[in-house]
């Protein structure tokens, strides 16, 4: 085993409580759930009013579970705060648990007895920065953690009946999450607030996602003037159904939410509407997958994006594993030295490496130049070479990079295919700090190549430091 290898394993060793966090792609295989053309199934969601009271709260996700497996719902789409609403900050902490908490582990109980998918709208997460994340949990059939999707956008605001500042107690996610696979399809997950965010539904419709889901606890004033037309807006712009659970009425003396319960097609037509009178209720609705198919050939609009003109990427988003060979102009990139895929883009480790660390990262499309990228190629790469230059610096704790593209021949590129070197860089590497650029050219003659064994096990440290960063 190279040294390489052995410090990018020791570094992950080190810093186990990070990967503790699921990873919504590993999900996707666990799930068999039938997701396929021309099949349907019936997803239910729910309406509740919590208060600081979990058992009372846990009482009626139960209730909801009940009336959705008479429906014969294979999955339940449960609110914002399904586990309690505080009354104030310090309540809120004291009452917040871990994922591995009691609360939890009912949730998953309840989820594996009846044997249906749990949506956990929003579980008040405790972390270790004093604060709580806004976590999105996915429950399986089986009670285990499918996915966590911790919210992004913070609800710091004023509205005419409340004043709300989210960020005092809660610490925002770090990504958007891939699509999972589950009885409704690929599930988009996000919470709340995120809603008022159409870039998100664009990039997780990007992601695969054919279910948009935004669990919520609306307040009153902002939903009964925004709600229903914001969830019709994600259904049609993105094409994807879109389920909303709710919490409806007084929680506490200072909060109310205002409830309506929702399911959308992707043609903006209501299925299921739970109004915003019952304080417990619950809607179901039958979707049929099949019917996207016919939908984005009819209005082909993500056909028609321009790419050349304009871009959405997604920073720090988890990847997938390589599952294909890549070109490297004429070149063939084993698909196991690759260790990270975004959607134009995928970073390997190399042949022969001018310090410890060196990678490249290169476009998915083979192209001479940089000046012959679209502009989401273009996005896409600096992405993802920035993304690729934190993690070696984390790996390697170094502080400095040198991040560099031989663009052409006269440029030095030997490869005739757009791509960047990413170096991390210590003191001392070498006696005069550009002496890097002549080793870069001379590299080919002054370095004998690796065993593609070392670039393999290179390749997967790295993967296993992305999965559980």
């Amino acid at each position: 085993m190279s040294n390489l290898v052995r410090i990018a394993r020791r570094i992950i060793v080190s810093r186990p409580q990070q990967f503790r966090r699921m990873e919504s792609s590993d999900s996707v295989e666990r799930c068999s759930a039938p997701t396929s053309k021309g099949q349907s199934t019936t997803i239910a969601v729910g309406q509740m009013r919590s208060t600081s009271d979990k058992v009372a709260n846990f009482g009626q996700v139960q209730e909801l579970v009940s009336r959705a497996k008479s429906k014969n719902a294979t999955m339940l789409f449960l609110p914002e705060c399904c586990d309690f609403v505080g009354e104030n900050r310090a309540q809120t902490l004291e009452l917040s648990e871990t994922l591995d908490g009691q609360l939890m582990a009912q949730y998953r109980e309840l989820a594996k007895s009846n044997g249906i998918w749990l949506s956990l709208g929003g579980i008040h997460e405790r972390n270790s920065e004093g604060k709580i994340y806004n976590a999105h949990v996915l429950v399986d059939e089986k009670g285990e953690l499918a996915a966590v999707y911790r919210k992004m956008h913070l609800f710091d605001a004023t509205t005419k009946e409340i004043t709300l500042r989210e960020s005092n107690t809660v610490s925002p996610g770090e990504r958007l999450e891939r699509p999972v696979k589950t009885p409704a399809g690929m599930v988009g997950l996000q919470i709340c607030y995120d809603l008022r965010f159409a870039e998100t539904a664009v990039l997780l419709r990007k992601l695969g996602a054919q279910l948009l889901t935004y669990p919520a606890a609306f307040t009153y004033a902002t939903g009964k003037a925004h709600w229903e037309v914001l969830m019709r807006a994600r259904a049609i712009e993105t094409q994807c159904f879109v389920v909303a659970a709710a919490q409806q009425g007084w929680h506490n003396k200072k909060r109310q939410s205002w409830g309506q319960s929702i399911i959308v097609d992707p043609w903006g037509r209501i299925l299921a509407d739970c109004g915003n009178e019952k304080e417990l209720d619950l809607g179901t609705a039958e979707i049929n997958l099949s019917t996207l198919d016919s939908l984005y050939q009819s209005m082909p609009c993500f056909e028609h994006r321009r790419n050349d003109l304009y871009s959405l990427t997604a920073y720090n988003i988890k990847g997938k594993e390589p599952t294909e060979d890549r070109l490297f102009a004429e070149n063939i990139v084993d698909k196991r030295t690759i260790f990270y895929e975004s959607e134009y883009c995928f970073a390997f480790t190399n042949l022969r490496c001018v310090v410890l660390g060196h990678v490249l990262v290169s476009t998915k499309r083979v192209t001479p130049r940089l000046c012959g990228l679209n502009c989401a190629e273009m996005s896409d790469l600096f992405a993802t070479v920035c993304m690729v230059q934190r993690m070696l610096e984390s790996i390697y704790q170094t502080t400095s990079a040198t991040v560099t593209v031989q663009d052409g021949a006269h440029a030095g590129q030997t490869v005739p295919h757009v791509h960047f070197h990413v170096m991390p860089r210590r003191q001392g590497d070498f006696c005069i700090n550009d002496q890097v650029y002549i080793e870069l050219d001379n590299r080919d003659e002054n370095k004998p190549p690796r065993t593609m064994e070392d670039r393999i096990d290179e390749a997967q440290s790295y993967r296993a430091f992305l999965d559980c960063s």
